[in-house]
């Protein structure tokens, strides 16, 4: 089976500097899949050099969603940007999956409106894998619904379930929420409704995990609304680059501790690759008809590659059926409640 993976290679903050390398490091690295290069045709050549592979098609587009740019805007005003026509490949069949490191909000807009909400699905939500203690935990919503209701937030279970079910094979992945403290009296009515749907689903439900949980690896799926999970997240990023800051500064300080630094260079860099975040780019657009990856704006080609790779496997693995047959589940239930 070859998956065929569309490219939004103009958008993030390097545009094709970036996503054609990468896009042909992955061609090279995986022999069942196909990509197709999609902004304008003449910027992206220039960065195709020599290659010659046949996996590799450009497909023209005259226009280029701005990272800063009105999500409405672009979904009125931009219609054949790169974003758009990358999206659209994938309705028409052309391509399994698409790629986009641009705006978030427009690809969000624009990934609704021309896929369309799987049956049973509501909203769509971005997920994302975060390194824990024991490996890593699937999160969402990690910023497309600031307000949510119970309802939402069990069907962003189902949906983290099943992709995790899907790419990893795993039967029964735990499900938690998010939560202010771990009994069940914590936190606000949406999460504590939310958690009653979640223990009387057929969700492998843990209960409520607290933000420390989220990296000591008690659940493989979280969710929370997309307000608390994007300051999660971001509150995250920000503390590892704290960290990582501090470390410069004190290695750096005077002779010694330069000389301390050489010595624990190999320590360093085996922390380095366990918590690098690149590896774990690319944030999936659940709930929508058609899977649609989302990749940081400022990776590089190591960290969009993972992105890539993410978009492959989900098509690979069938995460849309498994969504669809996860919610195809629960309606007869929500038909007798």
């Amino acid at each position: 089976m070859t998956i065929t993976v569309a490219i939004d290679c103009m958008g993030g903050d390097h545009g094709p500097q970036v996503t054609v390398p990468a896009a042909l490091d992955f061609v090279r690295d995986h022999d069942d899949v196909r990509v197709i290069l999609v902004g304008l045709a003449e910027t992206i050549r220039l960065f195709l050099g020599e290659s010659a592979d046949q996996r590799v098609s450009v497909r023209h587009s005259t226009e280029v969603v701005a990272m800063g740019e009105s999500p409405a805007l672009a979904l009125r005003s931009k219609k054949d940007s790169s974003m758009r026509v990358a999206v659209n490949l994938v309705k028409e069949g052309v391509a399994d999956a698409c790629v986009s490191a641009g705006n978030t909000g427009a690809l969000m807009a624009v990934s609704r409106f021309v896929l369309k909400m799987l049956p049973g699905i509501d909203r769509p939500a971005i997920c994302a894998a975060l390194p824990t203690l024991t490996g890593h935990t699937h999160v969402l919503d990690l910023g497309a619904n600031v307000d949510c209701d119970p309802e939402h937030l069990l069907q962003f279970g189902i949906m983290g379930a099943a992709l995790v079910s899907a790419i990893e094979h795993r039967d029964r992945p735990t499900v938690a929420i998010l939560n202010i403290g771990e009994e069940a009296i914590k936190g606000n009515d949406v999460v504590k409704r939310a958690a009653e749907l979640l223990w009387n689903s057929d969700l492998n439900f843990i209960g409520n995990v607290e933000g420390d949980g989220l990296y000591k690896g008690e659940a493989e799926v979280i969710v929370c609304d997309g307000f608390v999970g994007n300051v999660a997240l971001k509150a995250s990023e920000g503390l590892a680059q704290l960290l990582a800051t501090f470390l410069r500064q004190e290695f750096k300080r005077n002779l010694f501790t330069r000389l301390v630094a050489l010595v624990a260079m190999p320590v360093l860099k085996r922390f380095k690759s366990r918590v690098d975040h690149r590896q774990y780019n690319g944030a999936s657009l659940l709930g929508l008809r058609g899977i649609v990856v989302k990749s940081h704006g400022s990776a590089d080609a190591v960290a969009f590659g993972c992105a890539l790779r993410r978009a492959a496997e989900e098509a690979r693995s069938g995460v849309l059926a498994r969504i669809s047959e996860r919610v195809a589940q629960r309606q007869p239930i929500q038909e007798t409640a």
